[in-house]
């Protein structure tokens, strides 16, 4: 089955003045339709960058991005218009994601008045259907951002990724702002949103148990680059790369009777502009040895299963 989102060596640098910050770095992966893929690591990984430059709100200094089986990694601005009717992001503070002028209604309307697909009387029936759908009430269509709380302006957000029946969505760590038990009802409202209208989603987020709760497969990126990539449980199961053991040991746990030993990392992060070949991680590394220094290459060690680090044999 073809996958709705295929990326092969995708790159995205940002020039310096003291020379290319390689945010994300030769990034391979693809994404099924109707999953979930989380992508995790530490801030400063280039897991939002991931995200941003596949759905073009960045432009890719390399690589290629297939949708659909179809190559978009250029567009012309009419495709770009496109396309973007079909991949759609929930920003991470859903207070400055949302024009303070506008109201709910507004903000919900609007990308459905630039699509150009409806009528003014579907155009209010689709704002009706995306509140109820979101779980909004009907009474804070005319309230602005700063009258609604945290979890209710996610709401607002999640409406207008959906207004325009987009197949794919970038979550870019949308519960992150929130508090715990809204974070819950957010997350039971993406994955309901998901089996109704066949979503598929790149979950980005730096929490584990939240990535545990909602993803089919997890990336986890260092540096720019995939180090680990395999089913949820798979990885829950059997961590192999250091640096997936050292965030999994992080995990707090409510467990008195058995404590976690956990993963101290020592060592100087690896700069990221012009770093050089090889293992990035390699530097706060224990197993660290002369072979980390040679380019690192994904390597499937099970089905579904791929770990970039030249101790896996």
């Amino acid at each position: 089955m073809t996958p709705i989102i295929e990326i092969k060596n995708l790159k995205k640098y940002f020039a310096t003045p003291r020379g290319m910050l390689h945010a994300v770095d030769d990034v391979t992966l693809s994404i099924q339709k109707g999953k979930t893929l989380g992508v995790v690591g530490e801030s400063g990984c280039g897991k939002s960058t991931l995200g941003r430059t596949i759905i073009h709100l960045l432009e890719s200094t390399g690589g290629q991005i297939l949708f659909n089986g179809g190559d978009i990694t250029k567009l012309n601005n009419k495709e770009l218009r496109r396309v973007r009717e079909s991949m759609q992001i929930i920003f991470q503070d859903p207070y400055s994601s949302l024009d303070p002028r506008k109201t709910v209604e507004e903000t919900i309307r609007e990308p459905l008045v630039v699509s150009k697909k409806y009528k003014k009387q579907q155009i209010d029936e689709q704002i009706e259907q995306l509140m109820a759908l979101v779980g909004i009430d009907a009474r804070l269509r005319n309230s602005f951002p700063h009258e609604l709380d945290g979890g209710r302006r996610q709401r607002v957000g999640i409406a207008r990724a959906l207004a325009i029946n987009p197949q794919f969505i970038v979550c870019d760590e949308p519960v992150s702002a929130l508090d715990v038990s809204i974070q819950a009802q957010v997350l039971n409202l993406l994955k309901e949103l998901q089996m109704k209208r066949n979503l598929t989603y790149m979950f980005v987020t730096h929490d584990l148990s939240v990535v545990r709760h909602i993803s089919d497969d997890i990336c986890v990126m260092y540096l720019g680059q995939v180090v680990e990539l395999s089913p949820a449980k798979e990885l829950f199961k059997n961590p192999v790369h250091p640096y997936t053991k050292a965030l999994l040991s992080a995990i707090p746990s409510v467990d008195i009777h058995n404590k976690m030993k956990r993963e101290i990392l020592k060592g100087e992060i690896t700069s990221p502009i012009d770093p050089k070949p090889g293992c990035r991680f390699a530097a706060r590394c224990r197993y660290a040895t002369e072979a980390c220094s040679n380019r690192q290459e994904l390597k499937e060690i099970s089905p579904g299963h791929f770990v970039s680090c030249c101790l896996v044999k």
